[in-house]
């Protein structure tokens, strides 16, 4: 059966790239249902310049970069979108720096064929590889335990904490175990409505690893989004992830961010599996959008 694909964007600035990817959406898709957590204290995007299909979260998180305020605008969003009439089949989570690099017949031809309920990067992070060094850093976000030495020491530096490693230890303090495994990944992902509802029911009654990543934001740990999410659904048992967010992302070793594409990235980028590529940014390579849209159609 044919395939209904949504979207949910994550945007913080109104620029002519939010509203090039809003339209390029419609018209690939024709008019899908479009929610957009906009964050207002940062910038205004006036709704007018939208159609019907198109809606904002109200009210809307303040948001941070690496906070854990990333991932309830997310989940807002999510629920948001499958809260509309008619919900559709499949989600695609974006930014205003991604972009179609497929065109919908092919995405969504890959969506209905597809044996998965959602497409989410996802690797374990584990105490036995937590000293490799593509996992020491993560391993230090999300599954340790810290608190300060002030808490058992009167006068102690308020910016001083013990970290608890070991499972033994920080069993009692993570929700974390053996039968609840803790995953990193991008942020970005793709999923139907079976894992979208998942992923909204466990926010709502679950509220140990929500309390886990906040509590960890105290002690100057971040990117709770590129955990919280891809650990509540590799965990599920009823449901298939596969380990791919169907999204062609170019990191740079030891940088916070990816490397912004251009016109030079397309052959490779053409070869891909990808849905959608991110980032771009046209103040920096103006042609590589009119050149997708070319390909996207």
């Amino acid at each position: 059966m044919p395939q209904r694909i949504g979207f949910v964007l994550l945007t913080h600035a109104n620029t002519p790239q939010v509203r090039r990817l809003i339209g390029t959406l419609d018209r690939m898709f024709d008019a899908p249902p479009i929610v957009c957590h906009h964050d207002f204290s940062k910038s205004d995007l006036p709704a007018r310049s939208f159609g019907a299909n198109f809606s904002f979260v109200r009210p809307h998180e303040v948001t941070g970069w690496g906070r854990f305020s990333i991932v309830e605008a997310t989940l807002r969003g999510i629920e948001a979108l499958y809260a509309r009439p008619n919900p559709p089949d499949w989600f695609v989570l974006l930014s205003a720096a991604d972009y179609p690099v497929k065109p919908a017949e092919k995405i969504l031809a890959d969506l209905a064929a597809s044996p998965f309920d959602a497409f989410v990067e996802h690797r374990e992070i584990s105490y036995e590889r937590r000293r490799e060094p593509a996992d020491k850093m993560y391993f230090r976000r999300y599954r340790t335990f810290r608190f300060h030495v002030a808490a058992l020491f009167g006068g102690a530096p308020a910016d001083r904490f013990f970290t608890l490693e070991h499972p033994l230890l920080t069993r009692h303090f993570t929700p974390f175990s053996g039968d609840f495994r803790c995953y990193f990944g991008s942020q970005w992902f793709c999923a139907n409505g079976k894992a979208a509802e998942h992923l909204l029911r466990f926010h709502r009654e679950q509220r140990s690893l929500a309390e886990h990543y906040r509590r960890q934001e105290r002690y100057r740990v971040i990117c709770p989004d590129e955990s919280y999410i891809q650990t509540i659904l590799a965990n599920d048992p009823g449901l298939k992830v596969a380990n791919d967010p169907l999204r062609y992302i170019d990191w740079v070793a030891g940088e916070p961010h990816p490397r912004t594409l251009g016109c030079a990235d397309l052959p490779a980028i053409a070869r891909s599996t990808a849905h959608f590529a991110r980032k771009f940014d046209v103040a920096v390579d103006g042609a590589v959008l009119d050149r997708l849209d070319g390909i996207v159609g």
